[in-house]
């Protein structure tokens, strides 16, 4: 045992010995001339080390740099700078006076993929076919290797051309290459804009033999996170996998077998786009099971949830939310392709299903060829078109809904629920805004409706009939069971500034015939709407019968939804019928009366 370790002790002697003499016998900055020269031959970037270089020796041997630049050929700003660099060496081909960089660390450095730091090609240059295939250079000469590269506490400035700038902060980056030019990746980095936060961590592999022209990888995992301005107040959580590939000549990429995470909903799929302009994103998108609420600002409150008391901060008024600018969508700077098929989904608290979705945009001009599924039993399809490359939004639909459940509708459009039936609708509408509280105050539109089996909530129609009339007169009565409801009302009727017109809704059951009109203000939460009922089936005084079943009686509501008043004058129907039988009567008496007279 004791051989062992000295033998172990003067194997580190010596190996510490060839160090130190190796740092003392060789300037790093010998190496400072073939770096620039190497890079400049091997990629036409120009590289600048301010400072000596030194040597570090433990944990690893290394040498230390102070701030570094690395220029594109014609470029206008460095595509990267860098306060320190450090480069790992591996010792035996630095022997023989090769230098193996086996890592390079760049720490607080900025890195622009910008216009301006884009190589620019000299004037008068020949210009290759678009489609062909770029020349890879060959080693050739001395050897540089790099196998690792590391990135910490960096920025990367972002931008195409004629785009916006983006600023990724708190860049880290670890790249690991083998011979066969295979790289594993790691990278994480946050930005923020418009008031919203982004940050994502990235791990994957990617073969790099054809870079910087063609990337290849598969993307293992993909964690991000998003919060802010318009979004859900818990933010949008997620991960995506998916194999990828970006072709850099022509600015375009794609991602097939995608499998993507937002909350609670699960989607697979293909993306592929172009990031020159115009920009270009096809999306091919299928679920299972979608959460639109749990994806949207907008979404309603779940009643069911228990209630939180949220603790109120003051912000500063630099950090107060700014209006909506729709300035601020991507949409307006991107054509994008969207198919998307959900098995099923839930927006506003419905449950839908076999939900399809083919849209196009282009720069800011969305159409919606599709848009359809089913809700309960029945079938919903809203095509239509959305316009943001205005300030306000602009938006035209042409719903069509058949056999449409109504409560859960009501409920969903923020009304009362005060009908029960279902809902078959085609009509038109346009207006500004997309959210439901823009809908009610700014949608203006027309539509023919049919409904059946309406039931008003605490309202039998009949019964308050028979009712009222038993209030007024004995003579007659209605035994006839009562139907469920209002069989069936079909009618037209306009929206304008939120308020709903009832011009001429017709319809009724087997024993009630109904004809409705009026307003409801669905902003105010006002209304004035009359019914005119005909109820059938009355028996008893047979004058007084033939008259009730040939006579409506009007059912007014009016005032707020909180303290709606009726009005059911069924006292002025019969008292009207009574003054016509008594002034009857009494014209018959004075009739007989008359020729008696004669006779004296």
């Amino acid at each position: 045992m004791r051989r062992v370790i000295t033998t172990l002790a003067i194997l580190l002697v010596v190996v510490v010995a060839g160090m130190t003499a190796l740092v003392l016998l060789v300037n790093p900055n010998d190496f400072r001339t073939y770096m620039v020269r190497q890079v400049e031959q091997r990629s036409g970037y120009q590289l600048e080390v301010s400072g000596d270089l030194r040597w570090h020796v433990w944990p690893q041997l290394s040498i230390l740099a102070g701030r570094m630049s690395l220029t594109a050929p014609g470029a206008r700003q460095p595509l990267v700078t860098a306060e320190n660099m450090r480069l790992d060496v591996n010792l035996w081909p630095l022997l023989s006076h090769q230098l193996s960089v086996s890592q390079v660390m760049l720490k607080n450095a900025i890195i622009r993929v910008t216009p301006d730091s884009d190589a620019q090609k000299p004037q008068g240059a020949p210009v290759g076919p678009g489609d062909s295939e770029p020349t890879l250079t060959r080693n050739n000469g001395w050897t540089f290797d790099i196998s690792k590269l590391r990135i910490a506490d960096s920025l990367l400035i972002w931008q195409q051309p004629g785009g916006d700038e983006y600023n990724f902060r708190d860049l880290n980056l670890s790249m690991n290459q083998d011979a066969s030019r295979e790289a594993r990746i790691e990278l994480s980095t946050r930005v923020s804009r418009n008031q919203r936060n982004a940050s994502v961590q990235l791990a994957g592999q990617m073969n790099v033999a054809q870079y910087p022209h063609r990337l290849t990888g598969k993307l293992e995992t993909l964690n991000y996170t998003l919060d802010g301005a318009n979004l859900p107040p818990q933010g949008i959580k997620g991960s995506l996998t998916g194999q990828a590939e970006w072709n850099d000549d022509k600015q375009q990429f794609s991602l097939s077998d995608m499998q993507l995470t937002a909350n609670d909903s699960t989607l697979d799929g293909s993306a592929q786009g172009r990031l020159a302009q115009p920009q270009q994103l096809t999306l091919a998108l299928h679920a299972a099971s979608l959460d639109l609420d749990n994806l949207m600002a907008s979404a309603p409150a779940d009643a069911s949830a228990p209630a939180q008391r949220a603790n109120v901060v003051r912000t500063p008024v630099i950090a107060e939310p700014r209006s909506h600018d729709n300035a601020d969508s991507p949409l307006n700077a991107l054509d994008l392709q969207l198919s998307l098929k959900a098995d099923s989904s839930v927006w506003r608290g419905l449950t839908l299903a076999n939900l399809q979705i083919d849209a196009r945009n282009q720069q800011g001009l969305m159409t919606l060829d599709k848009l359809q599924g089913k809700l309960g039993d029945g079938h919903f399809s809203i095509p239509g078109s959305v316009d943001i490359r205005q300030p306000v939004t602009a938006v035209a639909f042409q719903p069509e809904l058949e056999n449409i459940a109504l409560a859960p509708l009501l409920k969903a459009l923020e009304l009362p629920e005060t009908l029960q039936g279902t809902l078959s609708l085609k009509g038109d509408v346009s207006g500004a805004g997309l959210s439901v509280a823009e809908a009610k105050q700014n949608w203006q539109g027309t539509a023919d409706i049919e409904a059946t089996n309406l039931q008003l909530a605490q309202l039998n129609l009949q019964q308050m009939v028979r009712r009222a009339v038993a209030r007024v007169s004995n003579r007659v009565s209605n035994d006839q069971p009562d139907d469920q409801g209002i069989q069936q009302l079909s009618g037209h009727l306009s929206l304008k500034q939120g308020v709903l017109q009832l011009p001429d809704l017709q319809g009724g059951s087997s024993r009630l015939a109904v004809q409705t009109r009026g307003t409801i203000d669905v902003v105010k939460q006002q209304m004035d709407v009359t019914i005119n009922m005909l109820l059938r089936g009355w028996q008893g005084d047979d004058r007084l019968a033939a008259v009730l079943n040939d006579q409506t009686i009007p059912l007014r509501m009016y005032g707020g939804w909180d303290n709606l008043q009726y009005s059911l004058p069924v006292d002025d129907v019969v008292r009207q019928q009574l003054q016509s039988e008594a002034k009857s009567r009494l014209n018959q008496w004075l009739d007989r009366q008359q020729p008696a007279k004669a006779a004296q």
